[in-house]
């Protein structure tokens, strides 16, 4: 039995680990339009490097042609100036053609990536949601997914390019020139690649640091805006902008020492290719005051070392974007990788709900191994009962709705529905069948028509207004203007209280479940809009399997049967009456809540 999400392997920031993992991307088995696309970007590819690698034969013989006194060679060199032209033009042509050609193919990769990823953060525990913030979670997506795209681009059309380039450089310095020129190339390009591997190797740990704190900064802003009305209580704002500087300060110094690192790359890369075209095109000079080489041979040389040096240079920032797209990738497969604590049984059926009782036979479960919440609990709620939960703080009375949604599963001992363990059946199926209004019901940032038909995908606009009718709040959304379609702001912040539970049963009422959870719907309400919600409740529980878990013993004083909880354990059962009688837990709770009810300016439940 797994108590806990094992940690997820480190995922390596570079070499094939990582690179393997989006190749699928890259090629798509199930599209052929797609790698049709992609062999047709690597023939525009080739079409445009070869363009390139012959513009300097036309340059060259231009010049050559120049040098010679005769008049009737005007027209040829004319003819090569203009042969360089168009072989320009046409490299240019070839190579937008080549994005445009590709630019469905990265598009489509970068949204499949995206879609498995936010499909596989909801498919995670509750435990690694808690333990995550939301800001950094987003931002790491937000990183990976867009790495896809640039990393997909670089490799096909910049880094394999030159490869092709520098092959084709080296051969024909070689027959012109001899292997001298191709050897000072040689060894030039591998003192580039190794310093810029280096210093970039160097700038990835500082890269990596600037992106935690620049996670860091964003979550808690993200953190601090969600609870705006917390900080304004507590008149916290100076406290919290100085927190955030603080995130911020630090990232601010970490972007510094990160850019000042590429100013040193850029001069180390500039002295090396510049030292390679001064001692080239000096070699070229020197040949030609000898008489073995031409004017034309100069340019020639120039030519190939200006076009070699700008992939060159691009490669420098090409292998920094990659290195990065590898870190950020490799942090959004950590995620991926995250093993879920709660997964379905290999070939799992569909909860069968026949007759909706729920029971709990000796569960013990605990969020720690060293803190155990229920100590072996057993229960039932026969089909169509209403049972409710009572007990003090930290009982364990939310531990049960989390179990029986099965966020969690037992360390022992199992909990079923109609007989079937939940743990043996899909999670889809087994959510399907059971309805909760929770005590904060936390809306969408949508409309009021929206959050109610959530309920259930595929609900018409006569079944939600169906249902805000029975949860009574239509005639709120009728004297709305915009009604159905009106926005309920951050998490639904624009509605009162009782408003939000009105929507929250509505939405309930839409997915039409068996099995009815009531967890403290009530507690953060008002006494008159307790009791408006309750006779709601108790409408729409009828014809229903109910178990409602409540603080206040006045809201569910006509259950069918109260369970008493204490410390993880069952202390007492029976109904409203039967535990009074028997002055135990309940009957002290009660005297207690009556109480406090009683003292001058608390308004009767």
């Amino acid at each position: 039995m797994q108590r806990n999400a094992s940690p997820p392997a480190p995922a390596p920031a570079d070499g094939w680990a990582t690179i393997r993992r989006f190749l699928p991307y890259l090629w798509p088995r199930d599209n052929a339009a797609l790698r049709r696309r992609i062999v047709g970007s690597l023939i525009l590819v080739l079409l445009a490097k070869g363009t390139t690698l012959a513009l300097p034969y036309a340059y060259k013989h231009a010049v050559d042609a120049m040098t010679t006194p005769a008049n009737e060679v005007a027209m040829v060199a004319i003819a090569f100036v203009l042969a360089y032209a168009a072989g320009r033009f046409a490299s240019v042509v070839f190579d937008n053609m080549r994005n445009v050609t590709f630019e469905r193919v990265g598009q489509e990769a970068t949204r499949h990536l995206a879609e498995d990823t936010f499909a596989r953060l909801h498919r995670l525990s509750l435990r690694f949601h808690l333990s995550r913030r939301t800001g950094e979670v987003t931002k790491t997506v937000e990183r990976g997914t867009k790495s896809i795209d640039s990393m997909l681009y670089f490799l096909l059309f910049n880094i394999a390019p030159t490869v092709i380039e520098l092959i084709a450089v080296a051969v024909i310095f070689y027959l012109n020139f001899g292997w001298g020129l191709v050897l000072a190339t040689a060894l030039t390009v591998a003192a580039y690649v190794a310093v810029t591997r280096w210093i970039t190797e160097w700038r990835a740990r500082l890269r990596k640091e600037m992106n935690d704190l620049d996670g860091q900064a964003l979550s808690r802003a993200v953190d601090s805006l969600l609870n705006y009305e917390t900080v304004k209580y507590f008149g916290a704002e100076a406290r919290e902008r100085e927190r955030y500087g603080n995130s911020a300060r630090a990232y601010a110094e970490a972007a510094i020492r990160s850019e000042n690192s590429l100013g040193l790359l850029n001069v180390t890369q500039s002295l090396i290719t510049n030292l390679l075209m001064g001692g080239a095109m000096a070699y070229t000079v020197w040949g030609w005051s000898r008489g073995e080489l031409t004017t034309g041979d100069l340019v020639f040389v120039n030519t190939y070392l200006v076009q070699l040096f700008r992939p060159l240079d691009m490669l420098g920032w090409v292998y920094r974007t990659v290195r990065q797209g590898l870190i950020d990738m490799a942090a959004m497969f950590e995620l991926i990788d995250t093993d879920a604590e709660v997964a379905d049984a290999p070939g799992a059926p569909a909860l069968v709900v026949r007759r909706p009782s729920v029971a709990f036979e000796d569960v013990v479960f605990g969020y720690e191994p060293e803190r155990t919440i229920l100590h072996g609990l057993s229960f039932e709620v026969p089909a169509g009962a209403r049972v409710a939960i009572v007990g003090p703080s930290g009982a364990g009375k939310s531990t049960i709705a989390r179990l029986l949604f099965r966020f969690y599963d037992p360390w022992s001992g199992r909990v079923t529905i109609d007989g079937q363990d939940i743990a043996q059946v899909t999670q889809a199926s087994l959510r399907a069948a059971i309805g909760i209004v929770p005590q904060d019901s936390v809306l969408f940032n949508d409309t009021i028509g929206y959050n109610i038909g959530y309920g259930r995908d595929g609900a018409t606009d006569e079944e939600i207004a169906a249902a805000a009718r029975d949860a009574a709040i239509w005639p709120f959304i009728d004297r709305l203007p915009e009604g159905l379609n009106t926005e309920v702001g951050e998490r639904g912040l624009k509605l009162s209280g009782g408003e939000k539970q009105r929507v929250a049963i509505a939405r309930t009422l839409v997915k039409d479940p068996p099995i009815l959870l009531l967890d403290e719907a009530t507690s953060a309400l008002d006494s008159r809009t307790e009791q408006d919600i309750l006779a709601t409740l108790h409408r729409v529980s009828e014809n229903r399997t109910g178990l409602s878990i409540a603080h206040r013993l006045s809201t569910i004083a006509d259950a069918d049967e109260i369970l008493v909880m204490d410390q993880g354990r069952l202390a007492e059962k029976g109904s409203h009456t039967a535990l009074l009688r028997a002055d135990g837990l309940y009957a002290e709770m009660w005297r207690r809540q009556q109480a406090e009810r009683r003292r001058p300016g608390n308004t009767p439940a």
